[in-house]
């Protein structure tokens, strides 16, 4: 089967791992004993796809202080200089006069505090971005779930290539003790040439099919160390085999489909909350804001020198409680209508999200459920394929049986033990994809 690969680049210091080292000679690579668990634990710790989760949710973090410090004052300093080329006249009935002296400079300070003292918009954000928040978080959790279900595959496909390449060793082995047999008979005048060649043919085509189990294993072990994020120079040892799966296939009848810890269901339930909480945000639109601002001035007018220390300094001071009430912005309206749409658009989405996860739950249980049922059968026919071939090795060797129901018996043994593995395989790579979509961590 094809496994959905992410190719990471991590680096992951080797001090972490819990090595068997058995570098004895230089070139000698530094094993790996590893688990399930094992692995899974090494993948997440350096993962970058984690990693990033995590700074998505220092984010959040930060915008969620950043929303009710908009609560607090907010302190400035203002200053400015003036030079009058020619300053303003203001005319009346009475006269005229200028407002100060052409040719001279004004210099003026200003602190300034303005404190919000009813601002709707910024309750409202407090409370979009704790949802914000938890959508981070569940998006991280996703994420995990899912390196998790890559790496136990990969885990799975390392076993199934081990027990496979063994398969095909044991056959190689038995195709090259059967060739031995039969040539030590050919050469004492005992059976004919077409057995002695049919004998070597089996033996020289086994051979092909080991070469190409190990390179399996290889490819195996390179795919899960991707995922693990360790260096090519370890080497995995994985001692396990997929028969020591087997009891566990009995449980496929019972397994129940919840989706309540689905990750894609539950960040579409929190984006239609943000989107909810967007919404309220909207109508804080239609709301009045009051403020309180209070200021203190330090002015200096028409100075015609640059020599500030004899200025006439004069200062100022005022509290001032702003009220604004907005009464007609036609984007408003807009933006509510955009948003209503989107959250039904999003529900529409979770709907159908929900009955294809459904779909896909029930026919992992059901891949489940048959690999299960075929492992039984499997079993016998593993069983009543040696015992075929040991019958057939017997009755070759009184003279009563022929080279073709030898490797006959043998093909089927070999053929048998493969169907048994995959069997095991399809089981625990359909329980993981079941967990995936159920939220299983």
């Amino acid at each position: 089967m094809n496994l959905r690969m992410r190719f990471i680049g991590v680096a992951v210091m080797l001090s972490a791992l819990t090595l068997t080292a058995v570098a004895q000679e230089d070139g000698a690579k530094a094993e790996l004993h590893i688990t399930l668990d094992k692995a899974i634990e090494l993948a997440i710790s350096d993962n970058p796809t984690m990693k990033i989760a995590e700074k998505e949710i220092e984010l959040k973090e930060v915008a969620k202080s950043e929303a009710w410090q908009n609560l607090l004052p907010t302190v400035s300093i203002d200053g400015t200089v003036t030079y009058n080329i020619k300053v303003a006249e203001m005319k009346t009935s009475m006269g005229s006069f200028k407002m100060g002296n052409d040719d001279s400079n004004t210099w003026n300070g200003a602190l300034q505090i303005a404190l919000p003292i009813y601002a709707p918009a910024v309750y409202k954000t407090m409370s979009l971005t704790k949802s914000d928040l938890k959508l981070a978080v569940e998006k991280s959790r996703g994420s995990r779930i899912d390196l998790v279900n890559q790496v136990t595959k990969a885990y799975y496909q390392l076993m199934l290539a081990q027990d496979s390449y063994n398969v095909l060793s044991e056959n190689f082995k038995l195709a090259e003790t059967n060739f031995n047999i039969v040539n030590a008979m050919f050469q004492q005048g005992r059976v004919s040439e077409y057995d002695k060649i049919s004998a070597e043919v089996q033996k020289n085509s086994a051979w092909p099919s080991v070469v190409s189990g190990k390179n399996a294993v290889e490819i195996a072990k390179l795919q899960l160390k991707v995922l693990m994020g360790i260096t090519a120079d370890v080497e995995l040892v994985v001692d396990d085999n997929l028969k020591n799966y087997e009891g566990e296939m009995s449980q496929a009848a019972r397994t129940e489909i919840d989706l309540t810890g689905n990750s894609a269901l539950k960040q579409l339930d929190l984006q239609s909350d943000l989107l909810g909480k967007q919404r309220s945000i909207l109508k804080t639109s239609f709301l009045p804001t009051l403020a309180l601002v209070g200021s203190y001035q330090y002015q200096s007018m028409s100075n015609r020198n640059w020599n500030v220390r004899k200025y006439d300094w004069s200062n100022a001071s005022s509290l001032t409680l702003s009220l604004s009430i907005p009464l007609f912005k036609a984007s408003n309206f807009t933006s509510l209508k955009s948003n209503r749409i989107q959250q039904e658009q999003l529900a529409e989405t979770r709907m159908n999200t929900e009955r294809m996860l459904n779909m896909q739950a029930q026919s992992y249980v059901d891949n489940m459920t048959a690999s299960a049922e075929q492992l039984e059968s499997n079993k016998s026919a593993v069983e009543l394929a040696e015992k075929g071939l040991e019958i057939s090795q017997k009755r070759y060797d009184v003279g009563k049986g022929t080279i073709l129901e030898l490797t006959n018996s043998q093909v089927s043994l070999t053929n048998t033990k493969l169907t048994y593995n995959n069997s095991i395989y399809d089981y625990l790579v359909a329980k993981s994809e079941l967990n995936t979509v159920l939220g299983k961590e």
